[in-house]
């Protein structure tokens, strides 16, 4: 393949590049290094003053390096290594931008390109090259540049989609071999792995996903074994989608448009991944104008958008592209997902991060945020935010009942700290005194989806402070009969405190679990189980109530069953249950957990004890779960 335009030997730079132009230089893992290398090793001392613009970039990054800044004024879009140092020892530029706008800042002049360095695969027999692993915003870049000045390297990955650019559109190119940048898999550790399995909980069968790269996504990925029918459309994915598309996890078979198609715009991972890709006719790379354009991202139902953070503070504001006065990264498609996922029908867009940084110092949920950081995604925007210690639902929620959100997904040793900071804004009232406690029987992970007889999935998990509003709801939710049957008489008022107090609840002592069903980011209430501990006689007392259209689904059942299992591992001796005569529904429960009628000079009350044998090493369960 040679002719005047191109060959193994070189590019004749002074034919399309002059001192003062400005230069875009290919993405992630498809930097055309050798032809950049060609660039700095032949015109460094002849040109002046090129502005190179671009957004993240694997590999050496020559160019950033502060011996050429005579030579090469960074204009960085997204940072990476070696551009966030350039950035932040003030020699080089960063241009905050949605990663779906950045193409109509080439395409209307607001930053025109005169010549793009691109990698692309060999050309077909058609004379079409791929784009390969990052279509993203080069083919914008490429279309709106004066020259095409590009680097045929044949380890590029032929793929489909609109991903082709014609050699005839090349106006120059370098062919050079080799091997493509790889990130290989994280490492998942105990905290990524709990984010990713609250993470999933969010996740219903036949939604579809956008991820990015790391540990967090990976965790997620690996936490959706168990579902079925999924579908990607995402800006980008690494190799944590192999194996579940293998298996028919994601096969894109209920996405709402490019239905069979994984849409995405660039991809990042190992050779493993560049060769799934390569020719894979289920797998489209579009340009990121398209792939990040909220309108389009909404059309799918069920999105699910997955994004970090470098910090949240307790109002929902989230800062992703900067520590401080130090920029990190960049807006990227943070934002353009999160709206398309909140425009979408059942959409679910999820902020998650670890609950601390700097080895568990610092917590990375905030009373507000770091001087000189700037807030990427807004309060208005967040729909959840999710830690290792569970998920904070904030859509609908007051600034006070978001505190008490992120609070609880704070790390303990935060906790009380957050609320006294929060408490001297008066965002929550001075009543709420308790921080939120964990429930470490429950496992690692404190959700558990489960399924009862009416066919519904419903979530367990302990009454939580932000609760308040929603157990309120569920009290006025009871006709006369209920009151009657749960308190002995008819109460008329759920005051706040009141609700607060019984949501507020020391759960290393007492215990407080509730069956919720999910409409989004809507939260009902359906059944409350609670405990209460009488450490003179080591005994507890047991009550519930469910809501009227619920009964006969098996939520008490679950409910005690699961509350006999923590009395036992925490050694309580003893439950107690005080029931009305007329309450025949509960009094077959307990009794068919072998709770005993006991003597009581009540008419009009029957006392069910249960005895509660200690926890032996190798134990068999107290009672099976439903």
């Amino acid at each position: 393949m040679e002719n005047n335009r191109g060959s193994k030997n070189g590019i004749d730079w002074k034919r399309y590049l002059k001192s003062g132009d400005r230069i875009f230089i290919g993405s992630n893992a498809a930097v055309p290094n050798a032809l950049v290398d060609q660039l700095i090793d032949e015109q460094a001392t002849a040109l002046n003053d090129i502005e190179v613009v671009h957004i993240l970039t694997l590999g050496e990054n020559r160019w950033a390096q502060k011996k050429f800044q005579e030579t090469f004024t960074l204009n960085a879009l997204f940072l990476g290594s070696g551009t966030r140092e350039a950035v932040h020892e003030g020699y080089a530029d960063y241009t905050p931008c949605f990663l779906s706008e950045i193409p109509s800042l080439f395409r209307d002049k607001t930053l025109p390109i005169d010549v793009a360095l691109i990698t692309v695969s060999p050309p077909d027999p058609h004379g079409y090259c791929s784009l390969g692993v990052s279509v993203d915003v080069v083919h914008a870049a490429a279309s709106s540049a004066r020259f095409v000045i590009a680097q045929i390297n044949d380890h590029m990955p032929f793929t489909m989609g609109d991903s082709f650019i014609h050699i005839n559109e090349i106006d120059a190119y370098y062919e050079a071999s080799q091997p493509l940048p790889e990130l290989p898999p994280v490492k998942l550790d105990p905290v990524t792995k709990k984010i990713g399995e609250y993470v999933a909980l969010l996740i219903e069968d036949g939604a579809t996903l956008q991820m990015g790269i790391g540990k967090i996504p990976d965790a997620v990925l690996n936490s959706l074994h168990h579902h079925r029918d999924l579908g990607i459309h995402t800006e980008m994915f690494s190799d944590g989608v192999i194996e579940l598309m293998q298996k028919g996890i994601i096969n894109n078979s209920r996405k709402s448009i490019h239905r069979h198609k994984a849409v995405t715009s660039f991809c990042i991972g190992t050779k493993t991944l560049y060769d799934f890709v390569h020719k894979h006719p289920h797998v489209d790379f579009h340009p990121s104008e398209y792939v990040n354009n909220p309108s389009v991202i909404a059309q799918n139902e069920k999105m699910v958008s997955i994004n970090s953070a470098i910090e949240v503070d307790l109002t929902g504001q989230v800062v992703a592209d900067s520590v401080g006065y130090r920029f990190f990264s960049g807006i990227g498609g943070q934002v353009d997902f999160i709206r398309g996922a909140s425009m979408s029908r059942g959409g679910c867009p999820i902020i998650a991060l670890p609950s601390t940084a700097k080895k568990g110092s610092v917590s990375r949920i905030v009373p507000f945020i770091t001087e000189g950081s700037g807030v990427v995604t807004s309060r208005g925007d967040v729909h959840y935010v999710v830690t290792e210690y569970g998920i904070a639902t904030l859509r609908g929620q007051s600034i006070r009942e978001r505190a008490l959100e992120l609070i609880q997904i704070a790390h303990p040793d935060f906790r009380e700290q957050l609320l006294s900071r929060v408490r001297e804004q008066y965002w929550v009232p001075q009543y709420t005194k308790k921080e939120p406690t964990l429930v470490p029987e429950l496992g690692s992970v404190e959700i558990r989806k489960i399924r009862l007889s009416d066919g519904q999935t419903y979530f367990m998990r302990p009454l939580h402070s932000s609760d308040e509003r929603r157990l309120q709801e569920f009290f006025y939710s009871h006709n006369a009969e209920t009151l009657m049957l749960r308190y002995r008489h008819q109460p008329k008022q759920m005051s706040r405190e009141k609700a607060h107090s019984l949501v507020n609840v020391d759960q290393t002592r007492d215990l407080a679990l509730c069956l919720t069903e999910r409409q989004g980011p809507k939260q009902e209430i359906h059944a409350v189980g609670r405990y209460f501990y009488l450490e003179q006689e080591n005994l507890a007392e047991v009550a519930f109530v469910v809501r009227e259209s619920k009964r006969g689904t098996g939520m008490a059942t679950v409910l005690l069953c699961q509350m006999m299992q923590i009395a036992q591992k925490r050694g309580v001796g003893k439950m107690l249950a005080y029931v009305r005569r007329d309450n025949r529904a509960m009094l077959h429960i307990f009794e068919n957990y072998e709770f005993i009628r006991q003597a009581s000079d009540s008419t009009d009350e029957v006392v069910l004890c249960r005895m509660i044998e200690p926890d032996p090493q190798d134990p068999e369960p107290i009672c099976e779960d439903a």
